[in-house]
């Protein structure tokens, strides 16, 4: 099988081949190249050790030495090159307390979680597949590489991901495979929260979200997210609203209500910003909006000019929302006054006309937007400024 790697990827083979040493690329990247997909990054493992690594080229950046891994800089582009290594005992279920060093490619593909990630490849000796991987990828199906419980046991994240790996490509979970990580489902407890994230994101923005179910199918919802119980009418969903990380977070958390899918983002060490958009989406999902351009502007002004387009997307779920987006549009398009920011007048404007500098003015720039929000031909400085004399100065 021939596969076509990035020249990077072969000049950093060339010179390590060149030098005497065994160079492949390996893992995901040769998985996706044999799919058809493009790989996110590329990585190469090589009987080279680090130091002799480092020697051979002119920019690395020391990523992990103890673990053999160095990363190799080619003009904007990054690389990791490993040494074949066999790992000692994990003993926390997730890193191995010590790495050998070894020569045999073989010793290292051993250690991997997945045959579809246990493939490597190089242009010399073309495909290495061990341990059935293209085997696997032709029956769409996530297998361990050996004894299944053996793996998960090693690193428990491996749980998790093979249920992504599953979601991202269609697979189904090899029968062995799925009942280790049904018996071995507690031992997520091991793995920290930023980890879970990470995954459970992945998961919602792949190409099958609803494969989120075989959480819940497995028991491992119990051990990452506590509270929440199954839906189908969710999973179903959650195929028909964007890929994007906001949107499938918040509809796949609104039946825990906007408190404690808060709380389960802060579990899972969420950004703060990230989780203020999705407690908007939560609790703004079933806001009432008619097609009437002065709802709209309310609605818009309460939820947030930015907000307010991924609140339709939410609602499309549930109801034809197309007459609504279509006078949202309009709005946007007339580019009329929705945010205090967007008001013919500021604070400085009123502290002009002689009003003292204070909460009377926020006041005063709040019931401004209620009036322009109901009429935008409003939103003019010499109606609002006799607008302020009428009702604040006299």
């Amino acid at each position: 099988m021939f596969l076509k790697l990035p020249p990077k990827v072969v000049r950093i083979l060339n010179v390590l081949q060149n030098h005497g040493y065994e160079a492949f690329a390996v893992g995901g990247c040769v998985r996706d190249t044999v799919l058809g997909r493009a790989p996110d990054d590329w990585d190469i493992t090589t009987s080279a050790h680090p130091q002799e690594v480092k020697h051979l080229f002119v920019r690395t950046v020391d990523t992990g030495l103890a673990h053999g891994t160095v990363t190799v800089l080619l003009g904007e582009d990054s690389y990791e090159v490993t040494t074949y290594r066999i790992d000692g005992a994990y003993e926390d279920h997730r890193h191995p307390s010590q790495v050998q060093f070894s020569a045999e490619l073989a010793e290292d593909l051993r250690r991997r979680d997945f045959t579809i990630n246990a493939m490597a490849y190089n242009q010399e000796q073309g495909l290495v597949d061990l341990f059935g991987g293209m085997q696997d990828l032709q029956k769409k199906r996530i297998c361990c590489v050996g004894d299944a419980h053996e793996r998960f046991q090693e690193d428990a994240l491996r749980i998790l991901r093979a249920v992504r790996f599953s979601a991202q490509l269609g697979f189904s979970i090899e029968s062995d495979t799925e009942e280790a990580l049904r018996e071995l489902a507690q031992s997520l407890s091991y793995v920290s929260e930023e980890r879970i994230q990470s995954e459970l994101v992945k998961l919602l923005l792949s190409a099958h979200p609803d494969y989120v179910l075989r959480l819940f199918d497995t028991g491992i919802a119990s051990v990452i997210l506590p509270e929440m119980e199954a839906s189908e009418e969710t999973a179903r969903s959650l195929c028909r609203i964007p890929s994007e990380k906001p949107l499938r977070l918040a509809l796949f958390l609104h039946a825990l209500g906007e408190k404690k899918a808060e709380r389960l983002l802060r579990l899972l060490k969420f950004d703060n910003h990230t989780i203020d958009t999705v407690r908007k989406l939560v609790r703004w999902r079933k806001e009432p909006i008619t097609a009437n351009p002065a709802c709209v502007r309310r609605a818009a002004a309460k939820i947030g000019i930015h907000l307010f387009p991924m609140v339709l997307q939410m609602q499309e779920i549930d109801r034809d929302v197309s007459e609504i987006r279509a006078v949202w549009e309009e709005v946007v398009r007339e580019g009329q006054c929705i945010s205090l920011n967007s008001l013919a007048v500021s604070g400085n404007d009123l502290i002009a006309l002689g009003m003292k500098p204070g909460q009377r003015i926020g006041k005063a720039l709040n019931e401004l937007l209620k009036e322009v929000l109901e009429k935008p031909e409003y939103n003019t400085r010499e109606y609002l400024l006799e607008s302020v004399k009428r009702k604040w100065l006299q």
